[in-house]
């Protein structure tokens, strides 16, 4: 029976994941409404567009990655407006979209170009695309020999339905759709702003104590060091290089070279500027052995390429799964010296807001391809208290920072759950389940599209790298 909001009669969906969609929408294998098409750059000079998982198809210039640019472009495939790009590995993590834009992206994309313009409206296909029913249908597609290394080919994109209503109901939804991710856009934004805040707060409070101490009242001397005024008579000053080994040796693990036990693999993309560890993938221990970074738990890790390096990617990895790992190439490794400096406030001393615009100056390298020299992180001078006096530091910081975390952990808690009332909604309007042809904008439905550019990061533009451009 109909409701208030939902069209007057459904039918069945040909595709499996799709709830009935209404009566009068037309479904279509793929390959009716697109080709695919394999049109190469000769210049290579073309703009570059990066795939998301999160926004799509999008100018590279507009996003905060960190995956390498390459020497040429030449032989990229070209895309135009209204051409779905799919990033084949990364179909099943929703990595494709309906561009908007004229450009050039990877030649192991799939790009598949409209019979006739007017059959969809882009950006009521990039919504559709994006649905989980249609993620489910590309991950049980797609061949591969690990989750994580699932392809969708051509002729299994093509084969898929879509569900196409009217074009003037395609715009209708369209502008509904825009209307309220410019309400959510905004709220994000101010949720962000807020976190941001909070980390400042944060760093001020760990700045201030990981160089002072906790006694304001103690003796000091002059430091010696140009960012830290003064520390307490008994602090020492010395260069990172002699209290952490860089990059240690895998030599000392050497017995498990060719073993098929399971050690954790750690991308960019799973940790957090705060030093959290997310989905940390298993592999091999054979698999990984050569050509990845290594380290173990407890060691620190740090990022050295922009603009990981200035976020502060990386951390203390204290919860690593199991004994070692290994992960990109992008990371330096630090191992405490246990007779001088705690794990826990070697990985501070990394976070701290100096350390990283000090490292961002002296960074080298091509614009995007910047990496801080291992040579200034080896000879950085620190301030550093007793054993004892670092433990007492560390608690303290703890305490007094514990309110900030739990702040902005409830804040990212109510970003997450917008992000996932929006995606049912985007579901649920662009299937047909609600029918918003009499929808109206108010004079609070504004779009602004800079705005909107807060929907295309989680939590706080730091804290994840965006994932669906690995084989740029």
């Amino acid at each position: 029976m109909a409701t208030a909001n939902s069209y007057p009669s459904y039918r069945a969906a040909r595709m499996r994941w799709l709830p009935p969609v209404p009566e009068h929408w037309n479904e279509q294998r793929a390959k009716t409404f697109f080709r695919e098409v394999d049109e190469r750059s000769k210049t290579g000079q073309e703009e570059l567009l990066s795939v998301s998982h999160l926004t799509g198809v999008t100018p590279r210039s507009q996003k905060k990655v960190t995956m390498f640019k390459s020497e040429s472009y030449v032989g990229s495939k070209l895309c135009r407006p209204g051409d779905i790009v799919i990033n084949t590995l990364w179909a099943w993590m929703a990595a494709l979209g309906a561009s908007k834009h004229a450009g050039i992206v990877s030649p192991a994309y799939g790009v598949y170009r409209p019979h006739s313009a007017d059959s969809f409206n882009p950006t009521y296909l990039d919504y559709l695309l994006r649905t989980r029913a249609y993620v489910a249908e590309y991950t049980g597609r797609s061949t591969g020999i690990r989750s994580s290394r699932l392809r969708l080919y051509p002729n299994q994109f093509l084969d898929i339905p879509l569900i196409q209503p009217s074009r003037s109901e395609q715009d209708q939804i369209v502008d509904y759709l825009r209307a309220q991710d410019a309400h959510i856009a905004r709220f994000i934004k101010a949720k962000r702003d807020l976190i941001a805040l909070l980390i400042e707060q944060k760093q001020t409070i760990i700045e201030g104590v990981v160089t002072q101490g906790l006694d304001a009242n103690i003796r000091t001397r002059d430091s010696g060091i140009d960012w830290i005024p003064c520390i307490p008579n008994h602090w020492e000053t010395c260069k990172l290089k002699h209290v952490a080994l860089f990059n240690p040796s895998r030599s000392e693990s050497a017995v498990l070279r060719l073993s098929d036990a399971s050690v954790s693999f750690l991308p960019m993309e799973c940790i957090t500027t705060d030093g959290k560890l997310e989905n940390v993938e298993s592999r091999k221990t054979s698999e990984v052995w050569e050509g990845y970074t290594y380290f173990r738990r407890s060691d620190v890790v740090m990022a050295k390429i922009t603009p990981c390096f200035e976020n502060g990617k990386g951390g203390l990895l204290d919860e690593l799964p199991t004994e070692i790992g290994f992960g990109t190439t992008e990371f330096i490794v630090l191992r405490a010296v246990n007779r001088r400096i705690r794990p826990a406030f070697l990985a501070k001393l990394l976070s701290l807001r100096t350390f990283r615009v000090l490292g961002a100056d002296a960074m080298t390298g091509a614009a995007g391809q910047q990496r801080v020299p291992l040579s200034f992180v080896k000879n950085f001078l620190v301030a550093l208290p007793p054993l004892n006096e670092q433990d007492q530091i560390l608690a303290a910081l703890k305490t007094a920072t514990d309110e900030q975390d739990a702040t902005i952990e409830r804040i990212r808690c109510e970003i997450s759950l917008l992000r996932e009332y929006r995606d049912r909604l985007i579901a649920d309007v662009v299937t047909g389940q609600v029918d918003v042809r009499e929808w109206q904008r108010g004079a609070d439905d504004i779009v602004n599209e800079e705005e909107l550019a807060a929907l295309g990061d989680d939590q706080d533009d730091l804290t994840r790298v965006e994932v669906g451009d690995g084989e740029d």
